[in-house]
């Protein structure tokens, strides 16, 4: 995965939680010293005694979540191709190169999103006006349309999810907010 880092990088109370959540994930033997098999936490080292997360249910969850906002009508989007519009509806005006390599894909993959985003009227290429080789891709209008509509729908999908919370449990997501927008942007 690009942008990973060898957990041998990570300090020694995270890199231990790492590499035992990823071996008890591909079912290999639990790290050395450990007694119960099950996959360590990652947390603060234990003489400050603060929560210990378990990393590995933290990425599921977030996965599920991800998965359960992405199963409405996507205006017949596969994953793909509504990140390609996401991106561009971002960053405005963009070179293909630069969109290939922000959305982490080969530049031929992102050809053929493109194109299939393009022939539904959701992107406009154009020429770079300071170079003939490259081009533009922007949001047409219809293509605005739809990302707003995608936006709203997935919104009030999470809305009537955390509605259904108790209060403590709205509570503790309110005081996670922080902390999952920072690891949001981490990546």
């Amino acid at each position: 995965m690009a942008g990973r880092r060898p957990a041998s990088t990570y300090p020694a109370s995270v890199s231990s939680g790492l590499s035992s959540t990823a071996a008890a994930a591909t079912s290999a033997p639990a790290p050395a010293g450990s007694k119960t098999g099950r996959p360590a936490k990652i947390g603060r080292p234990a003489v400050t005694r603060e929560p210990e997360i378990d990393a590995a249910r933290l990425r599921v969850a977030v996965l599920r979540l991800s998965r359960r906002l992405r199963k409405h009508d996507l205006a017949g989007l596969t994953p793909s191709q509504l990140s390609t519009l996401s991106s561009v509806g971002v960053a405005g005006p963009v070179r293909l190169g630069d969109l290939a390599a922000a959305e982490r894909i080969a530049p031929s993959t992102l050809t053929r999103l493109v194109n299939v985003l393009e022939d539904r009227g959701y992107l406009l290429r154009t020429p770079a006006p300071d170079d003939a080789r490259a081009s533009l891709v922007t949001l047409t209008g219809e293509g605005e349309k739809v990302l707003a509509r995608i936006r709203e729908e997935a919104t009030s999908l999470l809305a009537d999810m955390v509605l259904s919370l108790p209060a403590d449990q709205l509570a503790a997501l309110e005081a996670a907010l922080p902390v999952l927008e920072q690891l949001a942007g981490s990546g």
